[in-house]
């Protein structure tokens, strides 16, 4: 068994990203879940900060803590450190106090103490329904903050924040040996992380800007395996089945003339993507799951995310009828 640290605040959504990479997924409380086995795929998570090796459980108090430890059957030796962790800030634990008291129980036990390069990091996680400690197995580095929008070579304002793209090409079934296609690719942000996870991706957009530019995008962050064309979404130039997972973020407009546009164009850019494959992503400011339903899709999960005030995105999880 193990825990899981989660990441923002939408926690049904990271663990649904999460079960990409692990099974059996169960939030456990705010920023925690726990999953019966991981992937080697838990580093490629956006919402996913760490995955720990579950010691076990407790209620969330030093003591408590101190007590499980004692009891616990410990395999491993050597150098140990202890990192003590208010998740989100949501309950009164005394962090330090937590590190030294779980320190001391396993230097007793007959560990060495070392912060900078120990051989075991011990993970104390308190949130306000319950303490989980664990063995850290693996820590997430995914750079997003290298590839923020304003960073790459192609700009365009309201291009998507990679965090969030690397999760939804994740849920897509964005993987080495898959391929995945953006019938909408703008700058090219969703195929930049679906390239990162080892996919093979295709872009596909109606303005040569948008090609040219997220083709200067792709070469800046991915080696091979990439492919953009100019096109239309609503008749894709691929063949049948030959994609497996579709993903894009549908253009956003809720203006009467432009919403009935738009409606022709989301059902025409949905059928040619069950032509195309069996899996999709859609992402807009509105819910697309009817039209979605009328085209052959069935809905498998959705989401809300609010992004400022005044927009809402909508995530739309959908697998072939």
């Amino acid at each position: 068994m193990y825990v899981l640290e989660l990441a923002g605040n939408d926690d049904e959504f990271a663990a649904y990203e999460a079960e990409c990479a692990a099974s059996a997924v169960n939030v456990l409380g705010p920023g925690l879940a726990t999953a019966r086995g991981i992937t080697d795929r838990v580093s490629d998570l956006a919402f996913t900060h760490r995955a720990s090796t579950l010691v076990g459980r407790c209620d969330p108090s030093v003591g408590d803590a101190r007590a499980l430890l004692t009891a616990a059957t410990l395999s491993r030796s050597g150098s140990v450190a202890v990192r003590a962790v208010d998740v989100r800030g949501l309950t009164d634990i005394d962090t330090q106090e937590a590190e030294r008291e779980l320190g001391s129980v396993l230097v007793e036990r007959g560990f060495t103490v070392d912060l900078d390069n120990p051989d075991h990091e011990l993970r104390v996680l308190f949130s306000p329904e319950t303490c989980a400690i664990g063995w850290l197995a693996t820590a997430a580095d995914r750079g997003f903050g290298e590839r923020q929008p304003g960073n790459r070579p192609f700009f365009q304002p309201g291009s998507m924040d990679p965090m969030l793209a690397r999760a939804l090409v994740n849920i897509a079934g964005a993987r080495p040996g898959a391929t995945v296609l953006d019938p909408m690719c703008g700058t090219g942000g969703l195929l930049i992380e679906g390239g990162l996870v080892g996919a093979r991706v295709i872009g596909v957009d109606a303005q040569q800007k948008m090609v040219s530019g997220t083709s200067e995008n792709l070469e800046a962050f991915l080696d091979d395996e990439w492919a953009v064309v100019r096109g239309d979404a609503a008749s894709l130039p691929i063949a049948a089945e030959q994609v497996d997972t579709v993903v894009f973020d549908a253009p956003y407009g809720r203006q009467s003339k432009i919403a009935g546009e738009l409606n022709i164009l989301i059902h025409d850019a949905l059928t040619e993507a069950r032509r195309v494959a069996s899996r999709c992503v859609i992402v807009s400011d509105r819910p697309w799951a009817q039209v979605a339903h009328q085209t052959g899709w069935r809905t498998e999960a959705s989401f809300e995310r609010r992004v400022h005030r005044s927009l809402i995105r909508y995530i739309t999880v959908l697998r072939g009828a």
